[in-house]
């Protein structure tokens, strides 16, 4: 590339240009990672580029690993875990069946009611004459 003849004239009525002054590398935050990088790489510690692709294949895998491990946790349930399991169920069945009970006494005719009330009495009134 030519230099500009304004360079070789020592007229001192001229304007000199003078380079401008970039903000970017200006900023200590730019300078402070440009002597890093430059660090690293005498190291030889240069940052990883991967491609995109391969990060999301390296995450899925280790997500999928992730996954597989707390199967595997659940499947290995101890003993006392399974009795509790197999206790909350049972506990679930019979609060079903409470209910099941409650609404086909409430849906139930009135004359209905009445009779299981009888019953019940008759019940009670039998079982203390024998005490």
């Amino acid at each position: 590339m030519a230099e500009p003849d304004y360079t070789d004239d020592d007229n001192p009525e001229l304007i000199r240009p003078q380079k401008l002054v970039n903000p970017v590398k200006s900023s200590r935050n730019h300078q402070d990672l440009h002597r890093e990088l430059l660090l690293n790489q005498k190291r030889g510690l240069a940052p990883q580029n991967k491609p995109e692709l391969q990060k999301v294949m390296e995450k899925r895998k280790r997500d999928q690993v992730i996954k597989q491990k707390e199967e595997e946790a659940q499947k290995k349930k101890s003993d006392l875990e399974i009795e509790l399991l197999k206790r909350q169920q049972k506990l679930e069945q019979l609060e079903l069946e409470k209910q099941k009970l409650q609404e086909e006494q409430e849906n139930a005719p009135e004359f209905v009611k009445v009779k299981g009330n009888l019953r019940r009495t008759g019940q009670e009134v039998a079982q203390a004459q024998e005490s």
